[in-house]
């Protein structure tokens, strides 16, 4: 299938990525699209530099050149520096990271391989450094981005590589 585009975004802009997009052809559902995204950055007990780690790692997996591409202004405020986001895009990120997000990491790349294969030295390990809320926290934005990084994929016609791009958090 390459790279192709399959879907066309609608025609003009808007200044807003996400509704600049393919996904903005369907306007009915992009606002419940974008009430969900803002509630994964704003709702939850994690804070946004942990759940850009998170992002930028699942997009490691899914390949979604647009979501490597993107740093969100949010996490960028909470502490995110570009230093941890190249050692999150790393085979084996330890250096620079601290254990707490090591084990989110490990979380995603366990989540994006073998969900079910979690270890019990991995369970014991994640419980011993995020609460049960944080946990669900972070299940629930790796299956949210892992599902929206897929669709940009399977909708094709990203270019082979994106220059980094600061963005907000799309509402």
């Amino acid at each position: 299938m390459g790279n192709a585009a399959r879907v066309s975004p609608p025609a003009g802009s808007t200044g807003n990525v996400i509704r600049d997009s393919a996904l903005g052809i369907v306007p009915e559902t992009l606002d419940h699209y974008l009430a969900l995204n803002a509630a994964i950055w704003d709702a939850g007990p994690l804070g946004a530099a942990e759940i850009e780690l998170a992002r930028l790692r699942n997009a490691r997996h899914t390949g979604c050149v647009l979501c490597q591409a993107v740093r969100y202004d949010v996490a960028i405020a909470d502490g995110l520096s570009e230093d941890k986001v190249q050692v999150v895009r790393q085979d084996d990120p330890v250096a620079g990271l601290s254990e707490r997000e090591q084990l989110l990491v490990a979380f995603v790349d366990q989540y994006n391989l073998d969900p079910s294969g979690i270890s019990q030295q991995l369970q014991q390990a994640l419980l011993a450094a995020f609460s049960e809320a944080e946990l669900l926290h972070l299940s629930l934005l790796v299956a949210w981005f892992n599902g929206s990084s897929r669709c940009a994929v399977a909708l094709g016609g990203m270019p082979e590589e994106m220059p980094r791009l600061e963005i907000s958090v799309p509402r």
